[in-house]
């Protein structure tokens, strides 16, 4: 039984204006702004890695408030403790009992900035949440909003005083993306834009908790044929055994490929997955979880560089194959 065409086309219709909400604060990164709505309606988390001031926390912050959803930012430093993430008990004097106070990860929008600033004991706090969607306090388990979505920022520059994402914690991220210079007709229409006012006054909410549910449940039901998990299987694997990398991608990365692929035909108006969907996302999804040998970072090999190889090299399932028809 194929999806509900009405259903399909208005959850469609609100992940389109999620998008044009968000291009109101963000300038001319329309691909960018499109993966992270992606994610979003896919259940994935999001690592951005970039220069400071290229518009990160705008867009973590406008994606919120387009979609509606409560957000909260860290500012990670060494002296950020991991109860400030997950949350603490303390004893309430005229109650004589202890009460829970919600850590920033009670929220459905949490942006962790400059993760790699914070101590591995505060980074690994997010583990618990980002994989369960819980956190457990003093044997206390509790539930995090749903939807959660983690976005992570780090600077690709400054390595004084950080402290490096471990491959567990890079593992739990489903796309890392960059943001790029804008060009300069872009910076000059960001420069006009806040001349008067902040364009993010100007964002709608176009959604909100209960919508983004449904849209996840939707994604779960956009076919993928047989071949396709093959290729995805196939795309993974290779890169386990690649003469240029020490570490391949896990199984993890296969899953994340099926759902962000589910997620981007979505975007794309269509309720079963392509080979092209798959091939459009596999960098983005997979070059943070492999690690290169030395000698390839000495040839200035790079991750994209050979996901891009792998890429070519790997057989294309026959176009427009599918399950439903």
């Amino acid at each position: 039984m194929g999806i509900d065409k009405e259903r399909f086309d208005a959850a469609r219709r609100v992940a389109t204006n999620l998008v044009n909400e968000i291009e109101k604060v963000v300038v001319g990164k329309t691909s960018e702004v499109t993966l992270l709505v992606t994610a979003l309606i896919s259940g994935g988390h999001v690592l951005i890695e970039d220069v400071p001031g290229v518009g990160k926390t705008t867009l973590a912050a406008a994606l919120a408030q387009a979609a509606g959803l409560s957000f909260k930012r860290a500012q990670f430093t060494p002296d950020v403790m991991a109860s400030d993430i997950t949350g603490f008990n303390i004893y309430n004097r005229s109650a004589e009992k202890f009460e829970f106070k919600d850590g920033l990860v009670m929220c459905n929008i949490m942006l962790a900035d400059e993760i790699n600033r914070a101590s591995p004991k505060t980074q690994s706090a997010l583990l618990e949440a980002m994989e369960e969607r819980r956190v457990t306090v003093d044997g206390s388990t509790y539930d995090i909003p749903d939807p959660f979505m983690v976005i992570a920022t780090q600077n690709p520059t400054g390595y004084i005083g950080t402290y490096p994402l471990p491959e567990a914690q890079l593992d739990r991220f489903a796309l890392k993306l960059s943001m790029g210079y804008p060009s300069a007709a872009e910076e000059i229409s960001i420069m006009k834009a806040r001349r008067i006012s902040n364009p993010a006054e100007g964002v709608t909410a176009v959604a909100n908790e209960k919508v983004i549910r449904v849209i996840r449940n939707l994604i779960s039901d956009v076919d993928i044929d047989e071949s396709i998990y093959e290729y995805i299987v196939n795309l993974t694997a290779a890169t386990r055994t690649h003469s240029a990398l020490t570490l391949g991608a896990s199984p993890r990365a296969s899953l994340a490929l099926a759902r962000m692929g589910q997620a981007y035909a979505f975007m794309r108006g269509r309720d079963y997955v392509t080979p092209e969907d798959i091939a459009a996302i596999y960098i983005q999804t997979t070059a943070h979880r492999v690690i290169l040998r030395q000698e390839s970072r000495l040839g200035k090999v790079t991750p994209e560089s050979v996901l891009t190889g792998i890429l070519r090299e790997t057989r294309t399932p026959l176009a427009g194959t599918r399950g439903r028809q």
